[in-house]
């Protein structure tokens, strides 16, 4: 199996569902949040973006430190800007992945930490991963708050109720 190929297929699977969810961002509502301890949307839409470029970040670095200020977030607000956003941060993830090899994947690692202490440590291969698995989670979040809003929901593995035509 080569792990290589099974990982970009599947970035682009996920990338091109996320890609769905901003095709209707609702500009005008960046500021909802469900709760006081939940991001807003605009806080919440640019965290899944920034997963999108995380396979190029993850494989040209060896890690991600939050208190050397490695990490700023981004503050993308309409609609237009996150699917050019998105379109860039694709095109970047899947030149790294078609350009990495399965020894870079299998035994090169990769952490997240904060200062000395160490968050996370993985190869880059499982870093990787946990990204997709952040894409997914953070995307379903995006959904229930375009939900709550009466906003169409795109379906993400088969079609949502937004969808069916029965």
């Amino acid at each position: 199996m080569n792990i290589k190929n099974t990982l970009l297929q599947e970035f682009k699977d996920e990338a091109a569902i996320t890609k769905r969810f901003f095709a209707n961002f609702p500009d005008d509502k960046i500021d909802y949040r469900p709760h006081e301890k939940s991001m807003n949307m605009q806080e919440l839409a640019n965290h899944v973006i920034e997963i999108l470029g995380w396979p190029d970040f993850m494989l040209n670095s060896e890690k991600l430190d939050f208190e050397a200020g490695d990490y700023v977030p981004s503050a993308i607000s309409t609609a237009a800007d996150f699917q050019s956003k998105a379109n860039e941060l694709i095109q970047k993830s899947e030149e790294a992945l078609q350009n990495t090899t399965e020894q870079v994947l299998e035994q090169d690692r990769w952490q997240m930490a904060m200062g000395d202490h160490i968050l996370a440590d993985w190869n880059k291969y499982g870093a990787i991963r946990h990204a997709l698995n952040q894409l997914t989670h953070h995307r379903a979040q995006l959904g229930v708050y375009y939900r709550l809003n009466d906003l169409k929901v795109p379906g993400s593995y088969g079609p949502s109720a937004d969808e069916q035509s029965f």
